[in-house]
């Protein structure tokens, strides 16, 4: 339940402004809490402020000249990994879950916060501060829904905790960075995973209805490097839906106005991510950002198989060309979508190409989407690296 009391060091909100980002609140859980007091500063919506939480987080921020640090921000070492002995019902093999279980079992952590599902709805996302592997174990799997996850940081501090593990996506990581010096911890973990295109539970079920032939048994989906959409089943099936087949002209409008309008893709606040687009297919995709990052993935060297990223291919023609193909809601016939998946397969971008690309079509379309619904917040909204990562592509003139 929400406080009534501000925090001690905030400063009062006007009345009536519980949700002062509006349509563009990405419903990250910081206005459910007293903390609420510092959503002016904190709130990825209302004060884009990456460059700055990045150095006091890193020790630095992106050098804008490196591609590598323009792309997927501050890092000290990139790879491709997967488990040696996957985790049962993990959506990947399960590597973030287990960082999660090996800190809560080494006492490097007292609890960790983390996402299960309601009883009623494997979609609906329960945000808790898990204290056993049990309890962690019980998040395993994306939530591909809008959550809450910090409405649990009035309970951190009624605990009494001092040591916490965060697990969260971008608009979550900057919110939890902005008021992190006020949770008085006496160490903070930041385990990230990459995010984009996040919707409500009636959006995704939109989506569902949209896509897959059964969209009642999915239990999981991600829109992977093979350029198809895979929806596991409860069966254990995998169906597999071409990018190019989706139906654009329906789903324009189903995801959420604050992922149409984020540039953090790649959580470049984490003190280490866990993501899959920037590594070949079947391999996940870890970057460490700092030392912190590089104590919590030492934990699990020696359970995971490693090697180096690779970086195939052009992307820059597909990404030009998607451009007025999502404007204009272009779907392709189902044969003419499977066809040309099966060609860009073979020779279209893989490994970090494959991540630029990604970044590249997503900020191309969020940047027109800020131009166009909210050009007031565009030339502050919008980071140095995504105004450079854009300025690689003709957009159109509206």
């Amino acid at each position: 339940m929400t406080s009534i009391y501000p925090h001690s060091k905030a400063k009062a909100l006007k009345p009536g402004s519980r949700r002062p980002a509006k349509e563009l609140c990405s419903e990250c859980g910081l206005c459910d809490t007293y903390y609420i007091h510092y959503v002016k500063e904190a709130c990825a919506f209302l004060n884009q402020q990456i460059a700055e939480l990045e150095t006091i987080a890193h020790g630095k921020s992106r050098n804008l000249e490196d591609e590598n640090d323009c792309y997927f921000g501050v890092h000290q070492e990139m790879m491709a990994a997967r488990k040696k002995d996957p985790i049962e019902g993990a959506q990947w093999t399960g590597i973030v879950s287990t960082i999660a279980c090996e800190m809560l079992e080494k006492g490097l952590v007292e609890g960790v916060v983390c996402v299960q599902n309601t009883k009623e709805d494997r979609f609906q996302p329960m945000p808790v501060i898990a204290r056993t592997s049990e309890e962690v174990l019980a998040a395993r799997v994306n939530k591909p829904t809008l959550s809450p996850n910090l409405s649990i940081l009035e309970q951190i501090e009624k605990s009494n905790l001092k040591r916490l593990l965060v697990i969260g996506v971008g608009c979550q990581i900057q919110a939890l960075r902005a008021v992190e010096k006020e949770l008085g911890l006496e160490k903070l973990y930041v385990l990230g995973t990459p995010c984009v295109d996040n919707v409500t539970r009636e959006g995704l079920q939109k989506f569902l209805e949209t896509t897959s032939q059964s969209p009642d048994t999915v239990v999981h989906y991600e829109f992977m490097q093979d350029f198809r959409v895979h929806f596991k089943h409860e069966d254990g099936s995998v169906e597999k839906v071409p990018f190019f087949g989706l139906k654009t002209n329906k789903l324009k409008d189903v995801f959420a106005p604050s992922c149409m309008s984020c540039f953090d893709y790649v959580n470049s606040l984490a003190d280490l991510v866990v993501g899959y687009m920037g590594a070949e297919f079947g391999w996940q995709w870890i970057m460490v950002r700092n030392d912190t990052g590089k104590e919590m993935l030492s934990l699990v060297e020696d359970q995971i198989n490693t090697k180096p990223v690779i970086s195939q291919g052009d992307r820059k023609q597909a990404v030009q060309q998607s451009i007025p193909a999502y404007d204009k809601g272009v779907t392709l016939p189902m044969w003419a979508a499977k066809l040309m998946g099966v060609v860009i397969e073979k020779v279209g971008p893989k490994g970090l190409e494959y991540a630029r690309f990604s970044i590249d079509s997503h900020f191309t379309r969020n940047y027109l989407y800020v131009k166009r619904n909210h050009p007031e917040k565009l030339d502050n909204h919008v980071p140095d690296y995504a105004k450079k990562i854009v300025s690689q592509y003709q957009l159109p003139d509206k």
